[in-house]
């Protein structure tokens, strides 16, 4: 009986997973720069444009590159929120202004939260990297992003 129950949840657990993987979305990379005290850094992005891809950013991932990312930009300049459900790796955040500068960072968000993360100030985007990046590169609020969406990609 165990043995059967044990079966029966595995292959209930497998159904959700293949579910998941069915409606996962698919984004469109770029590259982008950070200007930094310490000199350019480059990354690979993925771009979450629509609003099931912003809904799903990098949640279920196991993995991601060092130097990748996800860039969400938006229409207008707001406060944002984002959070960590079902986000398997810990990010740092990077809240960017229009013109490209970052004006707010969260560092080492935890994993699986549903706590909200909010920008202090309000930012046009959002630039999600692996945790500890920050820290590692030195990225600093008054940095600026380089992208085509900031009209000051080199």
């Amino acid at each position: 009986m165990l043995r059967r129950n044990l079966l029966l949840v595995l292959a209930l657990a497998g159904f959700a997973v293949a579910g998941h993987a069915q409606q996962l979305q698919t984004f469109e990379k770029s590259t982008l720069v950070i200007e930094t005290r310490a000199g350019p850094k480059h990354f690979d992005v993925e771009l979450a444009v629509t609003p099931a891809q912003e809904e799903q950013g990098l949640m279920y991932r196991e993995h991601l590159d060092p130097d990748a990312g996800m860039l969400f930009v938006f229409n207008d300049t707001a406060p944002r929120s984002f959070w960590m459900k079902n986000t398997l790796i810990p990010l740092d955040m990077l809240f960017i202004a229009a013109n490209g500068r970052i004006v707010d960072i969260h560092e080492r968000a935890v994993p699986l939260s549903e706590d909200l993360i909010p920008s202090q100030v309000p930012a046009r985007a959002v630039l999600e990297l692996n945790g500890g990046t920050v820290a590692r590169l030195g990225i600093k609020i008054g940095d600026v992003v380089r992208y085509k969406s900031f009209g000051n990609a080199s």
